[in-house]
């Protein structure tokens, strides 16, 4: 404390002008014995409002750490009282001294000058000390921070009015008569502060802190504490309102302490691109005698933003004290009437980003009209000021923020909920979604623009609907109403605007003839190239009073989400519209494929009056049976016989027309121009599984009645509307059936179309089931069907090998009785190979003609050579494709299911038979024209 130091301690004696060294030396050796008995505390917050305190200051770190120890300097100032009296009362003797000679015009004092604190004071003594109450005010220390804010350098200081510095703080180190040199330390009495507490044991301690009980002082710049930041301690976050508010609060409150005539503030916005903008919060604010006639005009306000901006780049304070005699602006008559004195301080956060700037306009000394300037202590009252608002303003705007996203979060869930539900008509829904915002942002009108799809007579866009609601407020709450407005009538230039611009419009303008407040947005396509409509909100009025207001960031954002739900609802209707179309485009093609694939009413009384041969006479129960040669009558004869044997009609009381129809209409579903997978093939397997179940009367024990008639329709529509290819070719077309079903596509288009017909007027054989046996019948239609895709049957084999190979299989449970349908699904299926040596290489002979068209379409289509089997220039090797296609495919099959079936034997047998004859080919092939790879297999094979 430099008051403590050896060149200072000349002035601590009265008696004397210059005490010897013994006085200094046991000066010294009494404050090294002085021993500190009780705690310092703090009494109040003076400290914390003083205007020369500042919270970014670096020195407030080291208050009492350099030096010599505050409770030290207080004991020795208790024990030395005489000289502590005589020099506070030398110290306020300078306030009425020569410092009264100024150069600038003197500041009169305020009636909460710092000088009365010496008469106002109430604070505890030393009972031994003889020094008043008054005095004792003085005794505190505080810091005195670098002067990181200013901008006038440091050489410069001494041209301010010494008698304002000395009305601020009489003890001050810039005072031309203090004792002290200005700025050789950091520590300094000043009256601004309350006492500390004195370290003497003798003084009794005082249970509660001191608060400032002088009624006048009312600002913080001339008193001991500051209401404004007072309140902000108190209240917290919920008292302190919006960020306007707080803003509002601070400016007009430093305004008023530091007499300008005029305040504004603006806070820095980021925009979409990163580059930083300044958005008025606290407009141009007449304080004072100024009247509302000498407001600023345009070039007033261009000229104040530009200073303003030019203090957020540097982000240092700016104090222009003569503004007409600048060079920098060329002030003319008017504007340097209006504009001498400006004092602007940008705002930062706790991080040191400028947030924001504050301005004063024009000090005052009084009512008069007459213009001081801004000193360096009214700069530092702002800075300080503004570096208390910039450390709340960031968790205002977060708590504000907060409550915004809330209010946000709400209206989004209702918008949500409205596009969620169904409504009678398209207007209707953008009505309740408007509707759903305009209480959010205390618009009066709300308008959506419905684009036009094609241009008018002018070739001009325009809109083609209008959806317009208005709002009118019932006291605390508010309804509102759409009404129907022409498009004619209603104002269309900025939603053209708009339309035309892509962009969101804002307009904010109120004056004597009009009153403009409006926000437009763009409502785009899925595309978000396109604007499809225009979302308008119209005058915001304010929620305090019946005055308009801008729009803020927080509606544009509501009116951003209102115009997104807008798009998704234009969507939605456009996809419900397609989804309608296309479902009645379905029914039609339904009703046609119906009417095509039912049979005609002459036919299917035939075949319900012919008369059905017996199953010897047809040969069904031989597994070597051959539909090749049978007429298309006997066919379906032959299925009715099959059905009528297993008693599937008398059991499910299966109407016999309904029955006649339906095998009609499935014999219909498959296409004649499929060399290979048509009705003949469908009649083939749905014999061999026939012939199955009536040789083995354990599959009869095995499976319920329902398992036989889903396996019987399953084998007669495994097959329906094959189209000759397999599902790797649909897959690589990406035809119809891949997208629709993925995985499996012939096989689940099979299933549907079974379903179709089964539910078609006329072929419902499943009607006297009840709901239950209903969906079990389904259930394992679709699970029989498709496990005749190879790849199934490939995956789930060789659970059922390992099951053929016990002696003994318990086929109660339900996925071995599964894994069996499958399985026999399969065995039916691949039936051809077991049938008689002529008919076997008949068959082979389909397949071959049906394989090579689908290897031809895959070389012309997609220029790539196709898989041997579908590669018509393999066609000399056709002996041993068949051959391997027994070994890997059919023969370990058929072994498996006589395994556990003996009676099933006669497919194995055939099997082996036609691998045979195959092989016979084959050598014969092999003697003629063979290459040595495929010898050595062959041979290798028949080992085997």
């Amino acid at each position: 404390m430099p008051c403590l130091q050896s060149e200072s301690l000349e002035c601590m004696d009265p008696d004397r002008t210059t005490p010897g060294p013994s006085s200094a030396a046991g000066t010294e050796e009494s404050l090294r014995r002085e021993t500190v008995t009780a705690p310092l505390i703090v009494k109040d917050l003076s400290w914390f409002f003083s205007p020369l305190w500042n919270p970014r200051s670096k020195t407030r770190s080291t208050r009492f750490e350099d030096g010599v120890k505050s409770n030290q300097v207080e004991a020795w100032l208790d024990d030395h009282s005489d000289f502590t009296r005589s020099y506070f009362l030398r110290r306020a003797s300078t306030v009425s001294g020569p410092q009264a000679e100024s150069p600038l015009p003197r500041v009169p004092r305020s009636s909460s000058d710092h000088s009365d604190l010496l008469r106002k004071g109430h604070h505890h003594l030393r009972p031994s000390s003889p020094i008043n109450s008054s005095r004792m005010s003085a005794l505190m220390y505080r810091p005195v921070p670098l002067s990181s804010h200013l901008s006038a350098p440091p050489d410069c200081m001494d041209r301010f009015s010494p008698d304002v510095l000395v009305s601020h703080c009489p003890c001050s180190p810039r005072s031309p008569r203090s004792p002290f040199p200005p700025h050789s330390s950091r520590f300094s009495f000043s009256p601004c502060l309350s006492p500390i507490r004195p370290s003497s044991p003798d003084l009794p301690h005082s249970p509660h802190p001191l608060y400032p009980t002088a009624t006048n002082s009312a600002l913080c710049g001339h008193g001991e504490y500051c209401p404004w930041m007072m309140e902000l301690l108190r209240g917290g976050l919920s008292s302190m309102g919006s960020v306007v508010e707080l803003c509002q609060g601070a400016v007009l409150h430093t305004g008023e302490l530091l007499a300008a005539e005029c305040c504004c503030l603006s806070l820095v916005k980021k925009d979409c691109g990163g580059s930083n903008s300044l958005e008025e919060v606290v407009a141009p604010t007449a304080l004072g005698c100024l009247s509302e006639g000498n407001l600023y005009s345009h070039a007033h306000l261009e000229l104040l933003k530009g200073i303003m901006g030019c203090a957020v780049a540097t982000g240092s304070p700016m104090n222009l004290r003569d503004m007409s005699g600048d060079p920098r602006f060329g002030l003319n008559d008017d504007q340097s009437s209006k504009i001498r004195t400006v004092l602007i301080v940008p705002i930062k956060n706790h991080r040191g980003e400028v947030v924001g700037v504050a301005g004063m306009i024009n000090k005052r000394n009084c009512c008069n009209g007459s213009v001081s300037v801004f000193t360096n202590m009214d700069e530092k009252v702002l800075s300080n000021h503004m570096d208390v608002l910039g450390l709340v303003l960031d968790n205002v705007q977060l708590y504000e923020s907060s409550r915004q996203e809330a209010k946000r979060s709400q209206a989004l869930i209702e918008m949500a909920q409205v596009l969620s539900k169904k409504h009678c008509s398209f207007d209707v829904l953008l009505s309740k979604m408007a509707a759903t915002i305009m209480p959010f942002t205390h618009a009066q009108y709300c308008t959506i623009f419905i684009k036009k799809q094609t241009l008018d007579e002018n070739d001009q866009i325009s809109f083609s609907n209008v959806i317009h609601l208005e709002c009118e407020e019932l006291g605390s709450t508010c309804q509102i109403y759409r009404r129907e407005r022409d498009i004619s009538n209603i104002d269309q230039s900025h939603a053209l605007q708009t339309l035309v611009a892509m962009e969101m419009l804002k307009m904010s303008q109120i004056s004597e003839e009009t009153i403009t407040s409006l926000i437009c947005c763009p409502v785009r396509n899925e595309r978000s190239t396109n604007v499809i409509a225009v979302c308008q909100l119209m005058k915001k009025w304010s929620i305090d009073s019946d005055d308009m207001e801008a729009f803020n960031r927080y509606d544009e954002r509501l009116l951003e989400d209102l115009a997104l739900y807008c798009g998704l609802a234009l969507q939605y209707v456009k996809a419900v519209l397609i989804t309608e179309e296309r479902r009645a485009s379905i029914e039609v093609t339904q009703e046609v494929l119906a009417y095509h694939i039912t049979a005609a009413e002459q036919e299917i009384q035939a075949l319900q009056e012919a008369s059905i041969p017996s199953v010897e006479s047809l040969h069904m129960l031989d597994f070597h049976f051959s539909e090749f040669g049978l007429p298309e009558e006997r066919s379906t004869q032959a299925t009715i016989r099959m059905f009528l044997d297993l008693n599937l009609v008398q059991d499910f009381n299966i109407d016999y027309k309904t029955l006649c129809q339906w095998v009609l209409s499935v014999r219909r579903g498959y296409r004649n121009s499929v060399p290979y997978h048509n009705w003949s093939h469908a009649l083939s397997t749905a014999q061999s599984m026939f012939a199955m179940l009536m040789a083995t009367d354990q599959l009869k024990t095995i499976f319920s009645r329902l398992e036989i008639l889903a396996l019987m329709i399953a084998t007669l529509n495994h097959d329906i509307d094959h189209r000759g290819v397999n599902n790797s070719y649909i897959e690589r077309t990406q035809q119809p059936l891949a997208q629709l079903y993925g995985h499996s596509s012939l096989e689940n288009h099979h299933y549907n179309l079974c379903i179709f017909i089964l539910d078609n007027t006329g072929s419902q054989i499943l009607s006297s089931l009840s709901a239950e046996d209903h969906r079990a019948v389904l259930h394992m239609l679709k699970r029989a069907i498709l496990a005749t895709d190879l790849n199934v049957y490939m995956q789930r084999r060789t659970e059922f090998f390992k099951l053929a190979k016990k002696s003994r299989v318990n086929w109660k449970s339900e996925n071995k009785k599964d894994l069996l349908r499958s399985m026999l699904m399969t065995a039916s299926d691949l039936s051809a190979i077991t049938k008689p040596w002529p008919e076997q290489k008949r068959i082979a002979n389909l397949v071959t003609m049906e394989f090579f068209a689908q290897g031809d379409k895959e070389k012309q289509e997609f220029k790539i050579k196709p898989i041997d089997i579908m590669n018509r220039e393999n066609s000399p090797r056709l002996p041993y494709m068949q051959v391997e296609y027994i070994d890997d495919i059919c023969y370990p099959l058929y072994k498996a299911v006589s395994r556990l079936f003996d009676t099933c034997s006669p497919l194995l047998a055939g099997c082996k038979k036609n691998r045979a004859n195959w092989m016979h080919l084959a050598m014969e092939a092999q003697d003629e024209n063979c290459e040595n790879t495929s010898c050595v297999t062959l041979k290798t094979q028949l080992e085997e």
